[in-house]
């Protein structure tokens, strides 16, 4: 897209809308109480602008829903699974093409498959299923990136990249006792950070040194892609598509949420080259998601499916959308707001450490931020920290903590207009301004696994 003027505009026009959740602030802070302070048992209608998370949340194209139409729902052998099929292997060059209904049943298929107890698998960071699918089945999920990305206010172009030196420390230390090698593309867990594709290079020569096989979380593989072709020296006059091919080229396999930069609201994929490897997943694919030329999933949705990574590199599309997220991420910088530098892209992950210094790691800062924002202006975002990822310590003292205390505002795929985020700013300058007087939290109740989705919270004082 040529971008004559400083205005963002969104490539497309809508042709449906929904009506948002309007409350009053006592409505808000009622509804909060009664989902005992954690966002994630809030109801839809109580939300006015829903920054929760990009998966499955955003909007289809009219070419997706014209697929819906045509999808053919034969149980074994549909068409719509060998388009699909043929989409993904024209993208990724991979052999084999395994639907699933969403990204963490890949995980859970590939780990169940590949992980032992005593494994380890590295990556550049693990988000919350791809650990708790590792862990389930003994294997030990190690991060390791670099140093500097782990202080927010550090601005790199590729804050994702695996640490090198590190990954060879480990493949040496565990031979034998790796089954795989994980890049997330891009970095969820560290700000939505992008993986440079001479880390993604390098990582795949270390990988075949040591005779281990280099597998993708790509959930946001074409943003991973944008953020190559407009940063890294060398790429610009390749297309994101172009880049997105060698990207998974360099793989030997990979996981897929495609309820993100698959433009879905439900579906994933686990794909690979191995043909044992393969055979054994569809084997356990058949006990848990169905059989394997649907996968868990409607003839329907696999057609959406096709379309959504046909459309999904289109460069007119990701520039707006990295633009969208510079803009607020600008808008906030100039407020003083902390966030994670530099901007990621598919949120603005907001510093709640540094936001309120008032409060310590095992009060739960982004708890706090993500509650007052909420009450300000019925927002919607999500803790990203220590009660994502920090562990109970077995002892009854303080959790054991989060290197960063984040919140995220992801923003779903062609859902929200600037006028939401200009809004957005506002709620977030009311809290800002009214930083000092916030409590923190205590957890009242958490599961051993995945605790964030239903914990149970009670202000501090």
């Amino acid at each position: 897209m040529e971008h004559l003027h400083r205005t963002i505009i969104e490539p497309f026009r809508i042709k449906v809308v929904e009506p948002l959740g309007i409350t009053t602030r006592p409505e808000r802070e009622q509804a909060l109480k009664d989902a005992h302070y954690n966002v994630f048992s809030l109801h839809a209608d109580h939300i006015l602008i829903d920054l929760l998370t990009d998966s499955g949340t955003g909007a289809m194209s009219a070419q997706q829903w014209a697929s819906l139409m045509i999808g053919d729902e034969t149980y074994a052998g549909s068409r719509s699974f060998y388009r699909l099929e043929k989409v993904v292997q024209s993208l990724t060059g991979m052999k084999h093409v395994i639907p699933t209904h969403q990204g963490r049943a890949a995980e859970h298929i590939l780990f169940a498959t590949l992980a032992q107890p005593g494994m380890v698998v590295p990556n550049n960071s693990h988000f919350d299923t791809t650990r708790a699918n590792c862990e389930f089945f003994g294997g030990l999920a190690l991060d390791l990136l670099r140093d500097e990305a782990s202080d927010p206010r550090t601005d790199l172009p590729f804050k994702g990249d695996i640490d090198l030196d590190k990954l060879r420390a480990v493949l040496v230390e565990h031979r034998g006792h790796v089954p795989c090698v994980m890049l997330t593309v891009t970095n969820n867990r560290g700000g939505g950070q992008p993986v440079s594709l001479a880390n993604i290079r390098a990582t795949r020569a270390m990988c075949d040194e040591f005779g281990v096989p280099l597998f993708l979380d790509a959930a946001r593989f074409a943003e991973n892609a944008y953020f190559i072709k407009v940063r890294e020296p060398g790429q610009s006059h390749r297309t994101a598509r172009e880049i997105a091919e060698e990207m998974f080229r360099l793989a030997h396999g990979f996981t897929m949420s495609a309820k993100k930069d698959g433009l879905v609201n439900i579906g994933g994929l686990l794909c690979m080259d191995d043909d044992v490897l393969a055979d054994n997943c569809r084997t356990r694919l058949i006990l848990t998601e169905g059989f394997p030329t649907y996968g868990g999933l409607a003839g329907r949705d696999l057609e959406a499916l096709a379309t959504g990574l046909e459309e999904v590199t289109d460069e007119d599309y990701l520039a707006y959308r990295h633009a969208s997220i510079r803009y607020l991420f600008d808008k906030l910088d100039a407020l003083g707001v902390p966030m994670m530098r530099p901007p990621g892209g598919h949120a603005v992950y907001m510093d709640a450490g540094a936001f309120y210094p008032h409060i310590p790691a095992w009060q739960y800062p982004g708890v706090t931020l993500t509650n007052a924002l909420y009450v300000a202006g019925g927002v919607r975002g999500v803790e990203v920290g220590t009660v994502m990822f920090g562990r109970p310590d077995p002892n009854g003292g303080h959790d054991e903590c989060a290197s960063l205390e984040l919140v995220r505002l992801t923003f779903p795929r062609r859902t929200y207009t600037q006028s939401h985020v200009d809004y957005l700013i506002e709620c977030i300058a009311e809290v800002y301004r009214d930083r000092a007087k916030a409590p923190g939290y205590k957890m009242v109740r958490q599961r051993p696994v995945l605790r964030g989705f239903t914990a149970w919270f009670e202000p501090l004082g």
